[in-house]
């Protein structure tokens, strides 16, 4: 089986991994190397770091229609093209090229969640579960017929940092098993539901901003789907401040407005919500560092009384 893998967040990783041990990878396809950071240095995407440890070729287009690239893919002798967290939509022509077909990996158990973000809206949603899907691809997004297929529980701390790394690990699992039945001949597909269809959009850096009137239950779940970005935030002092770990707490502070802080605790201080309360246990100080709670009130003179807006 000859391969060519399409993947560039680390997401993709664990896939790249397990695929390169036992089937031929022609070549990977990765997002073209991106500034990033303070100084807007060009770095590679994990796919392509991962990529030249395992001594596989790489090429990263910026155009997917440019032609040396198109007459590539067509002279390549490509049995499977295998897609996970690519980052662009590939066109029916660049689908149809492989000898069988192509395959993704998809973080959500379609048609659920179809789109950019799933692990992210599947927390802020609420829900309990999620999981990992192997669809063989067409040109509609997250749309294909479904291969495999499992099924995972989202933990009380998770946050899309820790789900996306146990839902990419079972991934790769899954996505090697499909795989092997592909080799085999023995897929069967599984047209997705049309009417259980829902969607993940691109996250932006002002869906952060915390709404304290919203219940606290919902504001924990937002900053553990938002986590590494766009992080949540709030501010205080007129400071913006980024929330990365809370808690609710079942109390009751009707009597209190919300975004007042209303006890000050040795492991965090909590914040009056629209229903509950909420123990800021983790958070980072624009121009400062990440850092517990419990570090960050002597230096900063954080008190009752105070409000984060």
């Amino acid at each position: 089986m000859k391969i060519i893998f399409w993947g560039t967040s680390s997401f993709a990783v664990p896939s790249l991994e397990k695929i390169a041990r036992k089937y031929e990878i022609l070549s990977v396809i990765t997002q073209p190397d991106r500034k990033q950071g303070r100084h807007l240095r060009l770095k590679p995407s994990p796919v392509k770091v991962k990529a030249e440890k395992l001594s596989l070729k790489v090429r990263q287009p910026e155009n997917l229609n440019e032609e040396s690239f198109l007459y590539f893919l067509r002279d390549a002798g490509t049995d499977l093209f295998v897609v996970v967290a690519y980052g662009n939509i590939l066109p029916r022509e660049i689908l149809n090229l492989p000898r069988i077909f192509s395959i993704n990996l998809h973080a959500s158990l379609l048609p659920k969640y179809r789109g950019a973000a799933p692990i992210s809206w599947a927390i802020w949603n609420g829900e309990e579960e999620t999981g990992v899907t192997v669809i063989k691809m067409n040109e509609q997004m997250d749309a294909g017929e479904i291969i495999l297929q499992k099924r995972i529980p989202i933990l009380e701390e998770d946050d899309a940092l820790t789900l996306g790394e146990r839902l990419s690990i079972e991934g790769a699992d899954l996505l090697l098993e499909a795989i092997e039945l592909i080799e085999k001949g023995k897929v069967i597909f599984l047209p997705q539901d049309e009417r259980e269809v829902s969607f993940a959009p691109l996250l932006k850096k002002g869906d952060g901003r915390i709404d304290w009137k919203t219940p606290a239950k919902k504001i924990n779940a937002q900053i553990r789907a938002l986590v590494p970005w766009p992080g949540s935030y709030c501010f205080w002092k007129n400071k913006l401040l980024k929330l990365w770990r809370a808690q609710v707490v079942e109390e009751d502070f009707r009597k209190s407005l919300p975004g007042e802080i209303v006890e000050i605790r040795e492991e965090g201080f909590v914040v009056a919500t629209g229903e509950g309360g909420l123990l800021i246990k983790e958070l980072q100080l624009a121009g400062g560092k990440r850092m517990p709670v419990e570090k960050f009130i002597p230096g900063h003179h954080l008190e009752k009384g105070e409000f984060l807006a």
